[in-house]
């Protein structure tokens, strides 16, 4: 039997609601526009790496640079969506 965990986040006191507890606020639509530029430079860079590895004859690193590509364009366009 292992001891409880201690810290922040851990154990009962965290899952118990303070009174005043705020939900947290949604990501201002200018930070949430900056998030996905960000992400929309790191899936040129995916589907850099995508391009260069299919035109090298490296199939599997192609694939997993364009899936990389893929999920990144995807989580970028999640984070400018949700409110």
């Amino acid at each position: 039997m292992s001891a409880p965990l201690d810290g922040p986040g851990r154990g009962d006191a965290a899952n118990q609601d303070a009174p005043g507890d705020e939900p947290p606020q949604p990501r201002p639509m200018i930070e949430r526009i900056g998030l996905a530029l960000i992400a929309l430079v790191m899936a040129a860079a995916f589907g850099g790496v995508a391009v260069a590895a299919w035109v090298g004859g490296e199939v599997f690193l192609a694939a997993m640079g364009a899936i990389g590509c893929l999920m990144t364009v995807w989580v970028g366009g999640m984070t400018v969506l949700r409110g």
